[in-house]
């Protein structure tokens, strides 16, 4: 059975999830999907070229798609709380999330993956761990051993999350950052790119370098 599903975002992420959906439909296991086109509020031409060179089409925008009939959605924003405002919208109309899992990632054991997760392709996802709603895993991002991520994480490409590690609602995990063993990053924290951290990070700060360090 396949199911007509539309992407919300028309940016390098979005396209990155139109991979995952056209992986999982070369294996055939699974749940199938039938892309009707993806909905952007400001697409770029750039972007908009780039689909239609991948035969998507864009079909407007999220206020526009929120006026028809509910349907099931992929959340393909890359900035934690604009996914954040955009999935509760979609929440208030009854639209269903659909969760992504690319068949080239590596989900342990006793893992747990929350509603509208995307997890791409080359993520090592080590066993029991916990991911909340909407969490994005990028290409080659590895979680560890016993960590629990909260709703809308980004972890982008690279980035190691060792294990017994806490990761707050609407963090950015930078490509190729890595958080050290049983740390906790509390909510609204960015993680600059390839910084390590060594210390639990308070809310909302900006976390950069090698050990990482904030204002």
């Amino acid at each position: 059975m396949t199911t007509d599903l539309i992407v919300v975002g028309a940016g390098g992420f979005g396209r990155e999830t139109l991979d995952v959906i056209e992986a999982i439909a070369r294996v055939g296991a699974g749940p199938q999907y039938n892309v009707l086109g993806v909905i952007d509020d400001r697409p770029s031409e750039v972007n908009l070229n780039r689909l239609a060179a991948r035969g998507y089409r864009w079909l407007g925008t999220v206020a526009e798609a929120l006026a028809g009939a509910p349907a099931h959605y992929a959340l393909a924003i890359g900035t934690p709380s604009v996914r954040h405002r955009v999935a509760e919208q979609f929440d208030a109309k009854g639209w269903r999330a659909v969760t992504l899992v690319h068949p080239a990632a590596v989900v342990g054991s006793v893992a747990s993956i929350g509603e509208g997760c995307i997890i791409c392709g080359g993520v090592q996802l080590s066993t029991n761990t916990s991911l909340g709603r909407f969490v994005h895993l990028n290409p080659s991002a590895t979680i560890g051993h016993d960590s629990n991520l909260a709703d809308y994480v980004s972890v982008n490409p690279g980035a190691i999350v060792s294990g017994e590690v806490t990761i707050g609602s609407r963090v950015l995990v930078g490509a190729g950052a890595v958080v050290l063993q049983g740390l906790t990053v509390a909510r609204d924290a960015t993680i600059g790119a390839s910084a390590c951290v060594t210390h639990n990070v308070p809310e909302a700060v900006v976390v950069v370098g090698v050990p990482g360090r904030w204002n």
